[in-house]
């Protein structure tokens, strides 16, 4: 899948009435779990609040954040590169809105998976199609 260290990111799990919350920035076709990469210095938790905020307006709650697991798998639109994603089940306030990198936010089921990114097509998986190595459906 490529040389070199993978792009880390997290991504926030948010699934109401057996969809996926995704997002799809400016410029993209593809859906991809709300969040991104942490900058310097940024625990993955704090990039997770941040990311969030920037991308949706909401508010995660930090007690009641935990890491559900992670996806390896290829990143999209970077040939060559691997993904390394931590994807993060926490509660929120708010309602989710596009922020300002943000094209639209949609809710997707798991016969919708293929309007997403392949490592978000994993987590459909392990989330909505009940994958027996995948943990329960996330908040």
């Amino acid at each position: 899948m490529g040389d070199g260290a993978p792009l880390v990111s997290v991504g926030w799990l948010c699934v109401r009435d057996g969809r996926l919350l995704v997002v799809r920035t400016r410029g993209r076709a593809a859906y991809y779990l709300p969040g991104g990469k942490p900058e310097a210095g940024e625990s993955l938790a704090q990039a997770l609040c941040r990311e969030v905020a920037e991308e949706l307006g909401m508010t995660l709650v930090a007690a009641s954040i935990g890491e559900a697991f992670v996806v390896h798998d290829r990143a999209h639109g970077l040939p060559g590169r691997r993904l390394q994603m931590h994807c993060y089940r926490a509660d929120a306030t708010g309602e989710p809105r596009p922020g300002r990198e943000i094209a639209e936010t949609a809710w997707v089921g798991a016969g919708e998976r293929d309007r997403c990114a392949p490592a978000v097509q994993q987590v459909i998986g392990r989330l909505l199609r009940g994958d027996p190595d995948g943990p329960e459906p996330g908040r």
